[in-house]
């Protein structure tokens, strides 16, 4: 089968490799219909994570069920599916628990497996025409349709970037009638705002610089908020302090309240630099959030932080060792949440939303590929949404396409 093999910094292409095969009674074979490109594949395209060489990319998968062990009970060939990135046994403690997202036994070396990803076991990943998936009964949520329908670019999200968003929304503990700050509008911050809104958030600011992203933030009844303009933290503040309606609700000594009850960093350690854009500064974002998050509020890190980054700024990020402000969060008695998704947490409740026409999250899908065309649109979509012409903020492939 053809699939996307990645060949070293920034160079990934298609090319042929053996089949997946059933190993264990309880796999599954999937024909892939949609895989999507992550903002988190750039971390290993990059050469900032320790991918090896010759790994089969994509953790976002949706097809139809090929083949199954003898032991998978509840799908059948033909069947319409969609793969949790995080795969998980379902029995251990962690996943019977819920945290699906650090199962114990799918990976042999941590506690936590995924499809085409660093660290994350010996799995290959989707983007690709087949995809072998392990515990698949437990792993394969089932959907309506036919591939190609009208929800077929919603769907494959629920993969990871839906479920992603929506999990920083519920790190950020956001209830209806908060107001919520997102850093960063790749896909993960334009999918946290909308989850945020759905969940009934009264205000959301949007943080970036991308036209493009920016755009789709507002599209969704999001405030977006271009930090070339200036501080964001202070734009944000300054907002609400002309917010008449705002002011006058406020009572002696609530204007401490100034800034956000909820804040997300869906940035993480590659952060540009507000001074210099042709520099990094991993602890930006949790500076700026530091700063404007209001006192008893709560934060969310959907953004990822590596323990490893061979590109890291200097000795210490190259470990995953920053400088926290952590006296100024303590005295703000400021809640933290951080980590990967469980998805399984979510999927079948947001797949739910979809089929109602309560939620559209596709509005970020910005190009639909053919498989054969991974390798530039990897190169496109590194450029985060700055490149000149038509800018990439989700990419879908097509493995059928190419045989159409």
């Amino acid at each position: 089968m053809r699939a996307v093999v990645y060949k070293g910094k920034n160079k990934v292409a298609v090319e042929e490799v053996p089949d997946p095969k059933i190993e264990d009674p309880g796999d599954a074979i999937i024909r892939i219909t949609t895989a999507a490109i992550c903002g988190s594949d750039l971390h290993m395209y990059d050469e900032r994570s320790n991918a090896e060489k010759g790994t089969v990319f994509g953790h976002e998968n949706q097809g139809t069920v090929e083949e199954t062990g003898k032991g998978v009970v509840s799908i059948k060939k033909g069947d319409r599916v969609v793969l949790p990135f995080n795969i998980a046994c379902g029995f251990c403690m962690n996943c019977t628990r819920g945290f699906t997202n650090a199962c114990l036994t799918a990976n042999p070396d941590a506690p936590t497996a995924g499809y085409g990803y660093a660290g994350m076991g010996p799995y290959r990943g989707g983007q690709a025409e087949f995809l072998r998936v392990p515990f698949a009964d437990f792993n394969c949520l089932k959907l309506p349709g036919k591939p190609g329908d009208e929800f077929e670019d919603d769907f494959v999200l629920l993969a990871d970037i839906f479920p992603t968003g929506w999990h920083a929304a519920e790190l950020a503990k956001v209830k209806s009638g908060d107001s919520v700050a997102v850093f960063g509008a790749g896909p993960v911050g334009l999918l946290s705002a909308y989850s945020a809104l759905i969940k009934g958030a009264a205000e959301v600011y949007v943080v970036d610089r991308a036209p493009d992203r920016l755009r789709r933030a507002e599209s969704i009844g999001a405030v977006a908020i271009d930090f070339t303009a200036g501080d964001p933290v202070e734009q944000i503040k300054d907002r609400r302090a002309k917010n008449r309606k705002i002011q006058q609700a406020l009572r002696p000594g609530e204007e401490k309240m100034a800034g956000v009850n909820c804040a997300i960093d869906a940035v993480g350690y590659q952060a540009v630099s507000s001074d210099d854009p042709e520099k990094e500064d991993p602890m930006q974002t949790i500076r700026q959030i530091t700063e404007l998050i209001n006192p008893t509020g709560a934060i969310g890190l959907i953004g990822v932080y590596f323990d490893e980054d061979p590109g890291g700024v200097d000795k210490h990020a190259k470990k995953g060792e920053f400088v926290f402000p952590l006296g100024t969060l303590w005295n703000k008695g400021v809640s933290i949440g951080q980590g990967q998704a469980p998805v399984k947490q979510y999927n079948v409740y947001l797949r739910d939303l979809i089929i109602a026409g309560r939620a559209k999250p596709s509005f970020i899908v910005s190009h639909r590929l053919p498989l054969s065309l991974a390798a530039a649109a990897y190169a496109h979509f590194d450029k985060r949404g700055m490149g000149s012409g038509h800018e990439w903020t989700k990419v879908l492939l097509k493995p059928q396409a190419d045989a159409a």
